[in-house]
């Protein structure tokens, strides 16, 4: 494993411009327990989040919570990092790195609710998706479906913008970096099933346990007892990284044609 150092981001495609749900959290190699990265002035803008990446160097792997392409439908069926580009043009006047004039641009593609339609007509799945259902992991959210609380495609959105200024490699949409940083789609929830728990971490003492069961050191002593679910989705997803990251079958799932990897991507960790 060339990689040192292991972010882990909790994202967000809410409207605004600070986020308390987008969180960070990083740690090295080795069993030190993954660190909170604080946010400036309380809360992260998506735009902070970019400038805080930005400014990172070395062999660094950050997972982010958030799709990276959408189902190989019409008229996504061309290469993502084009349609990146395409979304971010879109959205210039979207406050912090928004998608929503995409949604408007492509409303007859996304689900917004009963006016639009049986909901399963337009909440394709990724191959990714496809494989997590089958695995057991939970029901995957189509990233065309805009409603309800689990909904993924605003944030999709977001972090396609996000990923088009950032101008990393981004997995499995590039060639594997022979050094350097790389970023891909992660979701949380397959890490906290690794450490043993199914449903969010919300509490010191399930935390501590989950990490323990990934090769980690607790959280330290003066760490909050309880805390919001997008702290332990960050800090479970940095430990998780760095725990799997050396296993070759994580990166060739047998599913991720060439394909596949240049349109839907995939979600590191499903498979």
């Amino acid at each position: 494993m060339r990689f040192s150092t292991f972010v882990g981001i909790d994202w967000s495609g809410a409207r605004g411009l600070r986020h308390p749900s987008v969180q960070l959290a990083i740690c090295e190699a080795g069993t030190d327990a993954p660190r909170l990265v604080p946010a400036p002035g309380g809360a992260w803008s998506r735009q902070g989040v970019l400038d805080w990446l930005g400014a990172l160097s070395g062999d660094v792997l950050v997972g982010m919570d958030a799709g990276f392409g959408f189902a190989a439908v019409p008229p996504f069926t061309g290469p993502a990092r084009a349609l990146w580009a395409e979304i971010d043009a879109r959205c210039g006047d979207d406050a912090d790195l928004g998608g929503h004039s995409y949604i408007t641009h492509r409303r007859d593609s996304f689900w917004m609710g009963a006016a639009d339609g049986p909901r399963h007509l337009r909440a394709h799945l990724r191959v990714t998706e496809q494989v997590h259902a089958a695995s057991g992991l939970g029901v995957p959210t189509s990233n065309f479906v805009l409603l309800g609380a689990s909904q993924v495609g605003k944030a999709t959105l977001s972090a396609m913008r996000l990923l088009h200024r950032l101008g990393w490699p981004v997995w499995p949409f590039d060639p594997l970096p022979a050094a350097g940083p790389l970023i891909l789609e992660i979701y949380a929830q397959a890490f906290a099933r690794m450490g043993g728990f199914r449903g969010k971490l919300r509490d010191r003492v399930s935390l501590d346990l989950a990490l323990s069961r990934l090769g980690s050191m607790p959280m330290p002593p003066a760490f909050a007892s309880t805390f919001p679910d997008h702290i332990g989705d960050a800090i479970i997803t940095a430990a998780g990284l760095r725990t799997i990251a050396a296993e070759a079958r994580w990166w060739a799932p047998a599913a991720l044609t060439p394909a596949v990897a240049v349109t839907e991507g995939w979600t590191f960790g499903v498979g």
